[in-house]
């Protein structure tokens, strides 16, 4: 059956990224100085003695062919790794083009449904006639996304046996800080058997959390928040023309506030709650919805009954308070039989209060009857509460609107409040890549490629210097291992790949601290973004987001 294609589809499939100068010829590696990792170093290198200190390695013009054509034929396999991020597919279009233009020999197989694919022997081979329809298109589907994690021996040995019938030299993981803290763990795994299977990650996420001083941005991230900010702008028009409708407005992101603040700044709502500040200042819940009730008050004060305001995802966790109040439903209802054989949800409310500590008791006492409930019933597979499930909008709209009603009661409140919940996630993970996304997500596969060539594992293929144009980004490979802490997961210290939170002395959020106070006042500063241009002058089609301009200026 033919697949029909909208124009922009059909016109896409013709782009050409761009891609760094190092990777148009012939290229040669350049290798830095020793490594070592930001935190634990003694741990880490004790975990991973053969991956351990390896240099940051660059990639430059060669003079010379060098291992830009070599008449040795390799294979390849290819996994997409966690969830979906715009990009993705032009990964793998990169990694195909650059094995192709090293020997046309050379094949890459794609294991279906994520590392599940790699232990099941579920696999593809990704011919020129399958890469074509995939080029700068959104999306995981050329062979599915999966999260199974690749900890144990028997997984690894299971690769090995599917690697060594298919002739793969090398497998690139395309995934998040956890994807690719397995890859190093697999790639060590592989050192150690000699089995010569070599293993190379690329930085996945929207979410923003996996980088540092090499890896300036993860993809997908420009993409997602460029979506999530036209919505932002088409609503803020909304509201600009209804005048009579506050939009709460949650974002996903995990953890960490990137997305909400990047959407913030390139839509100037009139608050944008972060995460990180809230934790440092030590935060109650009471107090952020006092933040929110006095922007509503002061903006109804001069007859606008209207506005936006930005949630993360992950805010509840970082509100101290509710973090130890999550942490003690947590012990207090892992497998707890007493607890799952009461009846109703008053028996089981009422069982909680009376074990919780005053303080925790007091907290839950607060909350919405509806979000109290999901914090007792709604759990992982691990017990632990599914905080990122939690309608954080919901329940901040209705602690406001109490709040209001208390202040209009004391005739501090004269206006009107209407509220409008949404959230943004979904809507961002698979859309068609902007020019930047296609055009670094590509030359991530070509990299991966040269560094495959050059006989590297453990490494995170990465491209710098993002903020200028492409003819100045600059390719290379960053040792997974150099990224990488001891943290507490499940009950055991395990090695994992630090996660990249907002920075509050770092130059995106001061401008957010900077500008918010007229952003949330009376001079109603929205800007509106519009949908991402494909086609037309560069400084409207191939922008990277502010936090990439504001981090690194020109």
């Amino acid at each position: 059956m033919t697949m029909l294609k909208s124009p922009l589809q059909e016109a896409r499939q013709a782009y050409q990224p761009k891609m760094p100068v190092a990777l148009t010829g012939n290229v040669q590696l350049v290798e830095g100085q020793a490594t070592e990792s930001v935190a634990d170093q003694e741990q880490i290198k004790a975990l991973f003695p053969n991956t351990y200190g390896m240099p940051v390695i660059t990639l430059e013009p060669g003079a010379s062919a060098g291992n830009q054509q070599t008449a040795d034929t390799f294979n390849v396999g290819v996994i997409l790794s966690g969830g979906q991020a715009p990009g993705g597919h032009n990964v793998i279009c990169g990694l195909f083009d650059g094995l192709q233009r090293i020997n046309p020999n050379n094949k890459l197989y794609g294991f279906k449904g994520g590392p599940s694919g790699l232990i099941e022997h579920d696999y593809v081979e990704l011919t020129a006639k399958v890469i074509d329809e995939y080029r700068n298109t959104g999306g995981f589907d050329i062979i599915g996304s999966g999260r199974t994690k690749l900890e144990e021996t028997w997984q690894f040995d299971k690769g090995i046996e599917i690697c060594q019938k298919l002739g793969i030299k090398a497998i690139v993981i395309i995934g998040g800080d956890d994807s690719n803290t397995n890859a190093c763990v697999l790639a060590e795994y592989y050192l150690q058997k000699q089995c010569g299977i070599q293993v190379i990650g690329c930085p996945k996420t929207i979410d923003g959390d996996l980088k540092n001083e090499f890896i300036e941005t993860s993809f997908g991230f420009d993409t997602a928040c460029k979506t999530y900010s036209e919505l932002i702008g088409n609503i803020q028009r909304d509201a600009n023309s209804a005048c009579k409708y506050w939009h709460f407005i949650r974002l996903m992101g995990r953890s960490a506030s990137h997305i909400a603040l990047e959407c913030a700044l390139q839509s100037q709502p009139n608050v944008c709650l972060i995460s990180e500040e809230v934790e440092a200042k030590n935060m109650t819940l009471n107090d952020v919805v006092n933040q929110i009730a006095a922007v509503i008050v002061a903006r109804a004060n001069a007859g606008l009954n209207f506005g936006t305001v930005l949630i993360p995802e992950g805010l509840i966790e970082f509100i101290p308070a509710m973090r130890v109040l999550i942490q003690e439903l947590n012990d207090l209802l892992a497998n707890n039989e007493e607890f799952t054989a009461l009846e109703g949800d008053d028996a089981k409310r009422e069982y909680v209060k009376n074990m919780l500590t005053p303080a925790s008791c007091e907290l839950y006492r607060s909350l919405p009857k509806g979000i109290a409930r999901q914090l007792t019933l709604d759990r992982d597979p691990h017990g632990n509460v599914m905080v990122s499930q939690i309608e954080t909008e919901k329940l901040l709209i209705e602690m406001v609107s109490k709040r209001l009603a208390q202040l209009k009661a004391a005739g501090e409140y004269k206006g009107k409040f209407s509220s409008i919940n949404h959230f943004f996630g979904y809507e961002g993970r698979c859309a068609i890549p902007s020019n930047f996304d296609a055009d670094y997500c590509y030359s991530l596969g070509m990299t991966a490629t040269q560094l495959i060539a050059a006989g590297k594992t453990g490494y995170m293929a990465v491209v710098r210097n993002l903020a200028q144009p492409h003819t100045e980004w600059i390719a290379g490979g960053c040792p997974i291992t150099m990224m990488m802490n001891m943290e507490h997961r499940n009950g055991k210290m395990k090695p994992v790949i630090q996660k990249a939170l907002v920075r509050l002395d770092g130059a995106p959020f001061l401008f957010l601290e900077q500008h918010r106070a007229e952003w949330a006042d009376a001079n109603t500063s929205y800007i509106y973004p519009g949908p991402i241009q494909y086609y037309g002058p560069t400084e409207v089609c191939d922008q990277p987001t502010k936090t990439l301009k504001l981090e690194h200026p020109m």
